[in-house]
């Protein structure tokens, strides 16, 4: 026979195990934000899964007047806060970000304003799946600018 504490204890077991289950999270729709950072300029693009369809895009130069600012972390968070709103409104709510840099025979490393844009999108509310570095990376190039003795200042 079982005494009155283990029963007691089965019990519990039995009440825990028919614990109901949370509700389904609710749907997440996804889209993919493309940052292209530059040292001359931002620019914010968020597009569906497939990256077929724009749902909002946005550039440095749209938020300050000055060219030489086009790239700054200033410029580049208002652009992704403002391209996030349109986004939401159109009921994306989770993301992947891809951040390019030029690229190429050009400069690898994206320009300044790249953490800012990532921190806006994380600070907009939508849940971020993958960051991604798509900067294309040649295999075999042409020759770089500057001749033989490359650039002298």
């Amino acid at each position: 026979m079982m005494s009155s504490e283990e029963a007691g204890k089965s019990e519990e077991v039995k009440q825990a195990a028919t614990v109901p289950t949370p509700p389904s999270k609710k749907t997440l729709k996804w889209g993919i934000v493309h940052i292209y950072a530059s040292y001359n300029n931002i620019i914010v693009h968020v597009t569906d899964l497939t990256g077929a369809e724009t749902i909002a895009r946005a550039s440095g130069g749209m938020f300050v007047d000055a060219g030489r600012l086009e790239p700054t972390p200033y410029a580049a968070t208002r652009a992704a806060s403002y391209v996030m709103e349109i986004a939401k409104a159109k009921g994306i709510n989770a993301v992947h970000i891809r951040v390019r840099a030029p690229g190429g025979v050009k400069a690898r490393t994206p320009g300044p304003g790249t953490q800012a844009a990532i921190r806006a999108v994380a600070r907009s509310g939508v849940m971020i799946g993958r960051i991604e570095d798509v900067t294309p990376i040649p295999h075999d190039s042409v020759r770089k600018k500057g001749g033989r003795r490359g650039r002298r200042v």
